[in-house]
């Protein structure tokens, strides 16, 4: 009564059968970890989640945690049931029915029943075994005895003559010494299994955890990357019509250059007769007295402009806007980028400013993230890699390969730059400023008005920067350095394109304010 009881309390309300992969939720109800999986799964398509036995609802999909206490009373209750009815075995003294047999003699080799095995003989030569139909693999195949020791040596089992015969001299243990030296390994090994599966079920549930987040961040992405295709298909689209356009547009040029000529050509017709007509006149007074003469010898009306024109249509080669195409496709080239940037690179580089390089007007927080401009001088200790002229700093860490991105806040100040540098950038002079050498290259901003500028080339950008955050990404092998406005959409600002032949470090100018990282 007692097993049948505990076996209810060990069964799945979901499938009816004993617990596997117990699993628990918040309610604290348990339930097969596939079975209440499945029931989760049928319930997200309805907007809400409970539990199957006791209904308490759940905002969110419910964690699944596992019960490792019901695991083990599960796997210890499955191994003290008894399995007569498989095993085959039945009483040997039961001849009217047959009864499952719950243990073997093997001195009597006869298999009995829990009503016979009270009432058998409880002598040592009756040895009890677990039910079998084979009696004679528990005996020596030699001697015909039973199987009472352990040889070592060989790892077989034997007999009392075996012991003093075949397998003289070798050691040898009693089989259930034996038994448990046997046991005690196993034991062993078991132990490292539930250490592994432990871990691999931490390992589990850790990525089931970042599987939900995926999840939750996906929507986001999808909606972002609809957004961003979405905005490339329309100015390929556009792009498309302005080329036929142009390509249309070129002929009904020359079409209506071709009227407009075939109407001058009428008109000089007409004058043509009409001062033929003049010429043939005999009568000198009519002639005299023609009063629109003035207008049929004006023959330079228009012909410059006339001119000009059928030379350009003429050397129109029909070749298309290259230029103006190539804007659009580097536009569509940084939408691109922009593409990989947000998908592609999991994270921000963790920046951090180097002091030693840091301008003695410049403070450094002690988490490395922010610099100040200071009109007290900091008294750094003088080293060579120190900025002497510009009030400078550049990042401890370098990038030599590989695509990266960091991010700044210069909302702080109104007066400064932020950029790349190769670490041979000069320190002193002139042309140690960050973009006024052809090692650094840097976004500068003054007020409201934002500019790019590498090896002293400035240019502007235009005005409407919203946001306070810039975002710096880095392609080291493509050879480009790209800065975006990060407003909501990101926007793309300029994109500088080289080869790089050193290192680079994150470069940072302030001259009112702060800047954080």
């Amino acid at each position: 009564m007692a097993s049948a009881n505990l076996r209810a309390e060990l069964e799945c309300s979901v499938c009816l059968n004993i617990y596997t992969d117990p699993v628990n939720l918040r309610c604290g109800h348990n339930f097969c970890w596939v079975c209440i999986d499945r029931v989760l799964n049928t319930q997200g398509g309805s907007g809400g989640y409970s539990c199957p036995e006791c209904r308490e609802k759940f905002q969110d999909r419910p964690a699944l945690q596992r019960n490792i206490t019901l695991r083990n009373i599960v796997e210890n209750f499955l191994s003290a049931q008894p399995d007569h009815e498989e095993s085959g075995v039945f009483c040997t003294h039961c001849v009217d029915s047959p009864v499952p047999a719950v243990r073997s003699c093997l001195h009597c080799e006869v298999s009995l029943c829990d009503k016979h095995l009270r009432v058998h003989k409880k002598s040592p030569e009756h040895i009890l075994c677990d039910p079998t139909l084979s009696m004679e693999s528990r005996k020596c195949s030699i001697h015909k005895k039973f199987l009472e020791y352990y040889c070592t040596e060989d790892e077989t089992c034997i007999c009392m003559f075996c012991v003093t015969s075949i397998h003289k001299g070798h050691q040898v243990e009693m089989l259930d010494e034996a038994s448990e030296t046997k046991k005690e390994t196993l034991r062993n090994v078991l132990q490292k299994l539930l250490t592994k599966r432990e871990e691999t079920e931490e390992r589990v549930q850790s990525l089931q955890e970042h599987k939900r987040k995926v999840e939750e961040k996906a929507a986001g992405d999808t909606e972002r990357v609809t957004v961003l295709f979405r905005d490339l298909r329309r100015r390929l689209e556009d792009l498309e019509k302005r080329i036929l356009r142009e390509i249309s547009g070129r002929a009904e040029r020359i079409s209506i250059s071709i009227r407009d000529l075939e109407i001058k050509k009428e008109d000089l017709s007409r004058k043509i007769r009409e001062i033929d007509e003049l010429c043939n006149m005999t009568d000198p007074l009519t002639v005299l007295q023609e009063s629109d003469t003035g207008d049929l010898c004006d023959t330079e009306d228009g012909d410059n402009e006339d001119r000009e024109r059928h030379e350009k249509l003429l050397h129109d080669g029909g070749g298309l806007d290259v230029d103006g195409i190539s804007h659009t496709l580097h536009t569509l080239s940084d939408i691109i980028t922009e593409v990989n940037v947000y998908f592609y690179i999991q994270g921000a580089s963790d920046i951090l400013l180097d002091v030693n390089t840091a301008h003695n007007n410049l403070h450094i927080s002690d988490d490395r993230k922010t610099v100040s401009k200071s009109d007290i001088n900091q008294n750094h200790p003088e080293t060579p890699e120190r900025f002497q002229n510009y009030p400078q700093v550049l990042s401890s860490r370098s990038f030599s390969s590989g695509r990266h991105y960091w991010e700044v806040d210069v909302g702080g100040s109104d007066l400064s730059i932020v950029g790349m540098c190769y670490p041979s950038i000069e320190r002193r002079g002139g042309r140690s400023g960050i973009g006024w050498n052809n090692k650094s290259w840097g976004l500068y901003r003054y007020n409201d008005q934002y500019a790019v500028i590498h090896d002293s080339k400035w240019i502007p950008l235009p005005p409407n920067i919203s946001s306070n955050r810039v975002r710096i990404y880095l392609s080291y092998e493509v050879g480009r350095i790209s800065f975006y406005d990060l407003c909501d959409p990101i926007r793309h600002l300029h994109t500088f394109t080289t080869t790089f032949t050193e290192p680079l470090h994150a470069g940072i100018g302030i001259w009112r304010g702060f800047i954080k990282i």
